[in-house]
């Protein structure tokens, strides 16, 4: 079922631009993961690695936004985006679906297909995504690395700026702070699921296990594979980095290359690659599977690595992505309780941050206030002083000047107060009505966000 989420209680990382807009509300997120649709699905809408940085630019102009980032991972796609003006941010699963797929949506077609969350939600979403809460194995630490890497290729394409830059930063910053609270606990992984039906197929005679790609899945089943003295071989389209990998394992390294020439013998196979298109060919395929006994295939590309009809046909037995979370959803309510105080840091980093933000947002507005009540103050004393109490000589004349300062901000804190608690749960035009109610009845404008008292 779809929806869009969004909460009230919502802080704007924009600055001032006329009046107060809620916290966090120029914020979006618009995508799919595994928690509503298979994988095909998700490759339905996944770009590869190598296009992002042509893709983003287009993205941007699609959602008419002043930031984008896309999120693409084995079994997610997310798009996180940021008003251009600070304005509320829309439900821009339209635009999105025809971003991604290059045609637009059928009636209701991009509503049944993708998620939205707006506001303080697309914040808590993606906070709960970087500690691994909304993965497929719960409490995973490689959404954060995947994150940061779709971070950097936003900045190299420009594409990500201070809204963005602010978010990732916060939302990688609570990871970190969930990495310390469960230290020296093992977190899962689904390279923890890989390697164990690695293990299994090893536990029918001997033999080396392949890892074809460099990325956290595949450092993660390396490591968990060598750990148990399993003799590894790296492969790569770029053999430097399958070097980098192997070394820290002590494997053997080849490239993409030299193994769809000539695959060695394997029990096993892991793939896990960025591209759009498989990255065994049918003649590669062909030479696998001619070998006995055949490897078995671990695949989690999406789009697959491995062209599932391909493999059969061969005799190869292939395991996708969907087995995968399958099995990994067994283990969910598990680990989801032993997580509860991760769930529980998330909150707390939410209402600080919805608190500091909205302080923020309205702070120079308040601080112009406040000056306010004491030029008042000190106007009524100077008059008094040229008038009724002229004859007061010049100590007395300072020590009621510092009286009435001292009163003027007392009084003023009060209304200050409550003010910072209706920035927090009042609507914005109820916040700006304060603002405008005030200005009138003193009889002068109050400043807009960032300019000085003397420069207005």
């Amino acid at each position: 079922m779809s929806r869009v989420r969004s909460r009230d209680h919502s802080v704007t990382f924009a600055p001032w631009n006329g009046g107060y807009s809620r916290p966090m509300d120029q914020i979006g997120v618009v995508g799919l993961s595994y928690r509503h649709v298979g994988v095909e699905e998700v490759a339905r809408f996944s770009v590869p690695r190598a296009d992002i940085a042509l893709r983003l630019p287009q993205l941007r102009a699609h959602l008419k936004g002043a930031e984008i980032l896309y999120v693409g991972t084995c079994n997610r796609v997310e798009v996180v985006y940021a008003t251009a003006d600070g304005a509320p941010a829309a439900d821009f699963r339209a635009e999105v679906f025809r971003g991604l797929t290059g045609r637009d949506p059928a009636p209701g077609e991009a509503a049944r297909a993708l998620r939205a969350w707006t506001g303080e939600a697309a914040v808590e979403h993606l906070f709960l995504l970087a500690c691994g809460m909304d993965s497929a194995q719960t409490g995973e630490q490689e959404i954060a690395a995947q994150l940061r890497d779709a971070w950097e290729e936003s900045r190299l394409a420009r594409t990500s700026g201070p809204v963005l830059d602010r978010l990732m930063g916060e939302a990688l910053g609570m990871a970190r702070r969930v990495r310390r609270m469960t230290q020296g606990i093992r977190t899962p992984s689904l390279g923890d699921l890989a390697a164990e039906r690695a293990l299994q197929q090893l536990a029918a005679g001997a033999g080396r296990v392949g890892l074809i790609g460099v990325s956290p899945m595949t450092r993660r089943c390396a490591t968990v594979l060598a750990a148990a003295n399993v003799p590894l071989l790296i492969v790569n389209r770029t053999l430097e980095n399958a070097q980098e990998l192997a070394a820290t394992v002590a494997a053997e390294a080849i490239s993409l290359e030299a193994f769809r020439t000539r695959p060695p013998q394997l029990r096993a196979l892991v793939l896990a690659t960025g591209g759009g298109a498989p990255v065994l060919d049918a003649a590669t395929l062909a030479r696998l599977g001619a070998s006995l006994p055949a490897p078995l295939l671990i695949d989690f590309g999406v789009p697959p690595n491995v062209d599932p009809a391909a493999a059969h046909a061969v005799g190869l037995t292939r395991v996708g992505m969907d087995d995968l979370i399958e099995a990994a959803q067994g283990r969910r309510l598990t680990q989801l309780v032993r997580l509860a105080p991760v769930r529980a840091a998330i909150d707390e980093r939410l209402t600080h941050l919805r608190v500091e933000l909205a302080t923020r947002a309205i702070g120079s507005r308040l601080a112009h206030l406040r000056d306010a009540f004491e030029q008042i103050a000190a106007a009524e004393v100077a008059r008094a002083l040229t008038h009724e109490l002229r004859t007061l000589d010049p100590q007395e004349a300072r020590e009621l000047e510092r009286l009435a300062s001292t009163v003027a901000r007392r009084l003023a804190h009060l209304p200050l107060a409550g003010l910072r608690a209706a920035a927090l749960h009042a609507s914005p035009d109820a916040v700006d009505a304060f603002f405008d109610g005030a200005k009138s009845s003193r009889g002068g404008p109050v400043p807009p966000d960032g300019q000085t008292k003397r420069d207005a």
